[in-house]
């Protein structure tokens, strides 16, 4: 009887924080402009279903925007892909969403999530996103390093070799990099918002060295991207339980403190094209009409038993048979990916922390079925 009531405690509690949890394809970008940084107008829609936008301003008036795109059908080579979106007239209009090609990547890595941009000169950028190689054996792993690619257009990239940034015992994701004042910093969330970012630097943008880790507290959490205010001012845009916010340091190690802006959202990206124009483009609240992939008929496939601690039972039809699955968290985060055998397939899904996730089938039209791991 306490292990019942033990399990129902879980369940409702699992229930609670799943009922503020959407997948990332349920989001929108959205985009505001402000001119003083702090300020922003009523924010519009800058691309539906996507999530963890980067933008940096390039070439005069060119602004590139990359950011991790669920455009439809799942599975396809736009769904959960690194995209680009352009603007040739500082923000006005901007060109339609495209993935980035990636050249020589490995094809035993996952792939590349999380984008960032740092502008290198006028003919060239480097993406800095995470990927791993080989796909993590337990959930976001220790495995998960920061990369980079360079590019002369920004949509096709080639591969560098190794990762930039290697924490030994500690995944890192969503990374935010800039150049200022010299040297490259990069920071990545170490974990849950108290615990602040992790931070190196470089010289050269492919070699980074780590250095004293950059506090925070509940209320404010380090994900989200730098921006250079002045070359006396660098910022960080980021989000927190109340609204978005920035901090400002004049070296990117020792910061000055949080100013709330008025925008609602999270992984803020802001860039400044001129004196009085800043632009962010971050993420909004969930659509209210989802144009995204609706939940194929559950007779054809079952996921059992749903909620479910250690193990989950994949039933199907014969025509699921030898087609690919993958498993996703509410982040977009690939979890586990395999083939399904005739008959019905077991997953251990010990590993994954407790939460909603997302199973989808390749090949089988609409597939996309939620289940939760207590």
């Amino acid at each position: 009887m306490k292990n019942i009531y033990t399990f129902l405690l879980l369940f409702l509690a699992t229930m609670a924080t799943l009922l503020s949890q959407t997948p990332p394809w349920n989001n929108p970008l959205r985009i505001a402009t402000s001119s003083d940084g702090i300020t922003f107008s009523t924010p519009t829609i800058f691309q539906d279903s996507a999530g963890v936008p980067s933008v940096v301003a390039w070439k005069g008036d060119t602004l590139v925007c990359v950011f991790q795109g669920f455009k439809a059908p799942i599975g396809s080579s736009t769904w959960d892909r690194v995209s680009v979106k352009f603007s040739y007239d500082k923000g006005i209009t901007w060109t339609a969403s495209q993935p980035i090609v990636m050249q020589n990547f490995p094809t035993a890595y996952q792939r590349p999530f999380d984008p960032t941009l740092v502008v290198l000169n006028q003919d060239s950028l480097r993406l800095y996103y995470s990927s791993s190689n080989g796909m993590p054996t337990f959930g976001a792993d220790s495995i998960i390093n920061t990369y980079s690619a360079i590019s002369t257009d920004g949509i096709q990239y080639t591969f560098e070799a190794n990762p930039r940034v290697d924490e030994p015992i500690s995944k890192v994701i969503d990374p935010a990099v800039i150049y200022y004042n010299n040297s490259y910093h990069y920071l990545a969330p170490a974990g849950s918002p108290a615990q602040g970012a992790f931070h190196y630097v470089s010289g050269d943008g492919l070699n980074f060295s780590k250095v004293l880790d950059i506090g925070s507290d509940n209320q404010h959490n380090w994900t989200g991207n730098y921006m250079v205010n002045s070359p006396a001012e660098l910022r960080f845009y980021g989000c927190g339980s109340n609204t978005i916010w920035y901090n400002s340091s004049s070296n990117g190690g020792v910061w000055n403190g949080y100013v709330p802006t008025n925008i609602i959202g999270g992984d803020p990206s802001v860039v400044k094209t001129d004196s009085q124009q800043y632009i962010m483009i971050f993420v909004g609240p969930p659509n209210t009409t989802i144009t995204n992939p609706q939940v194929s008929n559950p007779s054809l496939i079952k996921l059992i038993p749903n909620p479910t601690q250690e193990y989950l039972v994949l039933e199907y039809t014969e025509e699921y048979s030898n087609k690919s699955y993958e498993i996703y968290s509410t982040q977009g985060t690939l979890c586990f990916e395999g083939i399904l055998p005739i008959g019905s397939h077991k997953v251990n899904i010990q590993s994954l922390p407790s939460g909603m996730y997302y199973l989808s089938v390749k090949g089988i039209k609409s597939e996309r079925i939620s289940f939760i791991k207590l």
